[in-house]
């Protein structure tokens, strides 16, 4: 009876530990960032903005449902109207983790892979039509959110811009899709070298970008058809439902 109770014991302290969100480490040093984004700024808003959703994160799903799942899983079960704490906060982590995935110094970034330069020759043009809605899609965001890439149901490409934390995979987004590239327009994220000066900080930003990265998770999105499956059908049901 004693080693049954340890062992239930020991089961919940690694189930516990094993469902706690952690806060990603950067790839490069902080300072390889500059002049682009300086190191404090890159300090801050990893140890202080990220490290935020991450607790209130696991504070936020401490005892509920969502406990366990997956970051994904959260994200895609947040509904139209859900709790501020797990809405802002999942989102937060998700979108800052990828965020930190995608940029790179010039000197560590990989080319663009064939996969993705064609599909941005498809639904854009060309990269510079690219950027120029991407830059659109952020400068227009008013206050603070994202400007996304992502990858639609059907397999295209589009970019769209969200509000606070939330993200494409959410239920209460009207455009749904994977993510593969996001910018981070909250003022968080450059006040400190660019201030107000928002278009300057995009500039910046889009020369960190590491295209060998956005491939990967193109590539990841493309081949991931039961998710691109399952936001078509959650989106068709909404549809309806209207």
């Amino acid at each position: 009876m004693r080693n049954q109770l340890f062992l239930f014991v020991l089961l919940l302290a690694l189930s516990s530990f094993a469902q706690s969100f952690v806060l990603p480490k950067l790839p490069y040093a902080y300072s390889d960032y500059a002049p682009n984004i300086d190191a404090q700024t890159m300090e801050i808003h990893l140890t202080k903005h990220h490290q935020a959703y991450v607790n209130n994160l696991n504070k936020a799903i401490k005892g509920t449902m969502l406990e366990g799942m997956s970051l994904e899983e959260i994200l895609l079960s947040i509904p139209p109207v859900a709790a501020d704490a797990v809405r802002n906060n999942a989102g937060g982590h998700y979108n800052h983790s990828l965020f930190w995935e995608i940029l790179a110094p010039k000197s560590k970034q990989g080319a663009c892979g064939s996969s993705l330069n064609q599909a941005i020759v498809t639904d854009f043009g060309n990269l510079d039509s690219l950027k120029k809605q991407m830059f659109s899609a952020a400068m227009s965001r008013f206050g603070s959110g994202w400007a996304w890439l992502m990858v639609t149901p059907t397999g295209s490409l589009k970019v769209l811009s969200t509000p606070n934390q939330d993200n494409p995979l959410m239920g209460l987004c009207e455009d749904r899709g994977i993510p593969v590239l996001g910018i981070d327009v909250w003022e968080h994220a450059y006040y400190l070298n660019y201030q107000n000066r928002r278009a300057d900080y995009l500039t910046a930003v889009w020369d960190l970008v590491d295209w060998s990265k956005v491939t990967e998770k193109y590539d990841a999105a493309k081949s991931n058809t039961s998710l691109l499956s399952r936001l078509n059908s959650t989106k068709k049901t909404k549809k309806k439902g209207n």
